[in-house]
């Protein structure tokens, strides 16, 4: 029997388990094209992620010029999802050291579990495609109980524990939205110093900062 801390481990998508920016900043741009507005950098768009899509289009209006009447902005939104569904997974990849640290932990006896803002359809699509989908007990997104209920509540978080079965949880994230909704929730959480930051990382608020995935599993461990 495995005296690993936690049962299950959750794990924010965009910016944690993957780099997705490649594939999201063509689709922000397309929307940005047709909304008239310039188009934005990789290194800008990691720091429009994070909150879902619409979020992210919402920031990428901001530092553009400004939001647009609702009624083009769901047009916007649209045009953004079609391509980014479309070119999925063209550039998307597993950080380093991702794969083998989820294999340690499934070692360990953990169920590990995706616990994001994006939408659940997206999510499942880009994890298909990627081949990783059996790699996990649970999939929820942040539409799969209602946007309200989205990361930072805490709601997703309790449906994953549910869907595993119950048991002692972790989450693992880059954002504030994973450390708020861990908070929320009253779990531990890691926080990885890559990925997509709406501040820096040493403010996140973590119970522990790691730099790469190496040294995932001993954070974890730790704080058990």
């Amino acid at each position: 029997m495995s005296d690993f801390p936690f049962s299950i481990v959750g794990f924010d998508l965009d910016g944690t388990l993957v780099d997705s920016a490649l594939d999201l900043a063509p689709a922000v741009n397309h929307a940005l094209v047709a909304a008239g507005r310039e188009q934005v950098s990789l290194d800008t768009t990691r720091s429009l992620i994070g909150g879902g899509a619409r979020r992210m289009l919402e920031r990428a209006l901001e530092v553009t010029g400004g939001p647009v009447a609702m009624s083009h902005f769901d047009e916007l939104h649209e045009l953004l999802l079609e391509h980014y569904t479309a070119n999925i997974a063209a550039n998307t990849l597993p950080y380093p050291g991702c794969l083998d640290a989820l294999d340690v932990l499934t070692g360990h006896g953990c169920k590990v579990a995706v616990v994001t803002n994006k939408s659940e359809v997206l999510a499942r699509l880009l994890l298909g495609q990627l081949g990783l989908t059996e790699r996990f007990a649970s999939i929820v997104g942040g539409d799969t109980l209602g946007r309200e209920r989205a990361k930072p509540a805490p709601d997703l978080i309790h449906e994953t524990v549910a869907r595993c079965g119950g048991g002692s949880f972790a989450m693992v994230g880059d954002s504030t939205f994973d450390v708020l909704a861990a908070r929320n929730a009253g779990v531990p959480v890691v926080a990885l110093s890559f990925g997509y930051h709406d501040v820096p990382p040493g403010e996140l608020g973590a119970d522990v900062l790691v730099d790469h995935f190496d040294d995932l599993v001993e954070a974890l461990a730790a704080l058990g």
